[in-house]
């Protein structure tokens, strides 16, 4: 049996991928997301410098502030970042994301030379990941394949 080849309009409206949240829920998430993490980031700083002791108003200030800064930072990553090319990109979650984990781990009380190296690990695993992702996604220029 023959059958008729499918309209092109019909190929293209395949291969698009659901968007299944409407542009309210997306511009929600722009804001929503970075104070999320932000406000986790912060607790958790925060625990780790007061070391299982008491609660202090001075160690909700450290926290706040924390999340506060967390916030802003993922916020611009998260928007400024598609505008640069893959390379930077990476490079730039690679920045981010290892000075997050290295001032996370410091506020243990371990030596600035673990934190350093354990900050630059994750990182580099975040880099090697995101570049990655953006080479496989994007062509050479920024825009998406697909």
């Amino acid at each position: 049996m023959a059958h008729a080849a499918p309209a092109s309009r019909e190929v293209a409206l395949r291969r698009r991928t659901p968007d299944v949240f409407s542009p309210r829920a997306h511009a929600m998430a722009k804001v929503a997301v970075p104070v999320v993490l932000g406000l986790v980031y912060g607790y958790w700083a925060a625990a780790n410098r007061r070391d299982g002791g008491p609660i202090t108003g001075w160690n909700l200030l450290f926290g706040f502030v924390t999340a506060l800064v967390f916030a802003v930072l993922f916020a611009a990553v998260w928007q400024l970042g598609p505008m640069l090319r893959r390379e930077l990109h990476a490079a730039l979650w690679f920045a981010f994301t290892g000075c997050a984990t290295g001032f996370l781990i410091s506020q243990s009380g371990v030596s600035v030379l673990w934190s350093m190296w354990l900050g630059m690990a994750v990182g580099a695993g975040v880099l090697l990941t995101m570049f990655y992702r953006y080479y496989t996604h994007e062509d050479a220029t920024g825009r998406r394949i697909g």
